[in-house]
C-alpha cells in the first residue's frame, strides 16, 4: 500500500509518481493520467489504462435513482451479470480468471457495447444517460483489459476504500496545513492501511509503536513495520 501527497489536482504529479513504473493502472478517467498511457512510435505504452466498472455502473445507478429510467435498470442488470461471474472466479489463479472471463464474460461485455451503441437514437444526445454510453465506449479498450489479463480486477474498489478516510477527513484536516504536513500525512497513511491489510487490531499497533519508537535502535525500526510487528507485552512473555 502506497500513498503520495500532491498539492493540486495537476497532471504533473502523478506523472512524476509514476515516472518510473510500468504495467497497468486502474482508475478513472481523470486526466492528469493521460500522458501515461501515451505510447512511442515504435514501442507499446509503458503503462497500460485500466478502466473501473464500478464508477461506470454508478454513473447509471445515478441515473436510475434519479429518474428510474428502465434503460438505466438494464444497463446496471448488464453490468451486474459480469459482476456474478467475478464473484464466483474471485481466488482463483490469474489464468483461471481469464480462462473464466473470455468464455463466460466476454460475451456479455461485447452485448453491452452494442445496446450502448444503438441507444443513443432513442434519447437525448446530451443527457446523462447517452453520456455514460458514450463514456464506456470511447474507453473501450481500458474497459476491455481485464478480459485478456486474469491479474487485473474488474474495478479499482480496493483502492477507493483505501483513499475513503483521507476524502471524508480532509475538510477537517484543512489539506493538512501545509505541503509538509500533507507528505507527513501520505506517510503515516502507508503504515495506518498497512496495519489493516495485515489484519492487526489498528489501535493496539499504533498505541504500542507509538509507545516504543522513541527508545527503539533506530536501525531496526523495521521491527515495527505491520509485517513484522510484535506486541512489547509479546515480547516481554517470551523473555521471561
Amino acid at each position: 500500500m502506497a500513498y503520495y501527497f500532491s498539492p493540486d489536482r495537476k497532471g504533473e504529479h502523478p506523472q512524476g509518481h509514476l515516472a518510473e513504473f510500468k504495467g497497468v493502472l486502474q482508475a478513472d478517467a481523470y486526466g492528469g493520467f493521460a500522458k501515461l498511457y501515451q505510447a512511442n512510435v515504435d514501442t507499446e505504452p509503458r503503462v497500460r489504462e485500466a478502466a473501473c466498472w464500478a464508477h461506470l455502473r454508478r454513473d447509471f445507478h445515478d441515473i436510475w435513482k434519479a429518474t428510474a429510467s428502465p434503460l438505466a435498470k438494464d444497463a446496471l442488470e448488464r453490468i451486474g451479470r459480469l459482476y456474478d461471474i467475478e464473484g464466483e472466479i474471485v481466488g482463483q489463479p490469474a489464468e483461471r480468471r481469464r480462462e473464466g472471463r473470455q468464455n463466460r464474460s466476454r460475451p456479455h461485455v461485447n452485448a453491452f457495447r452494442l445496446w450502448c451503441e444503438s441507444q443513443p437514437v432513442r434519447i437525448p444526445a446530451k443527457g446523462d444517460l447517452a453520456k455514460a454510453m458514450r463514456y464506456a465506449v470511447k474507453r473501450w479498450h481500458a474497459f476491455t483489459l481485464f478480459l485478456e489479463d486474469g491479474r487485473i480486477a474488474i474495478d479499482n474498489n480496493p483502492a477507493e476504500r483505501a483513499i475513503r478516510s483521507v476524502a471524508i477527513g480532509r475538510k477537517n484536516w484543512l489539506f493538512a496545513g501545509s505541503d509538509a504536513g500533507g507528505e507527513t500525512l501520505a506517510d503515516a497513511m502507508i503504515i495506518i492501511e498497512t496495519a489493516k491489510l495485515s489484519g492487526l487490531n489498528l489501535e493496539a499497533y499504533l498505541a504500542d509503536v507509538l509507545a516504543r519508537i522513541n527508545d527503539h535502535i533506530v536501525t531496526r525500526l523495521d521491527e515495527l513495520l505491520p509485517w513484522n510487528w510484535t506486541p512489547a507485552s509479546q515480547q516481554a512473555a517470551h523473555a521471561a
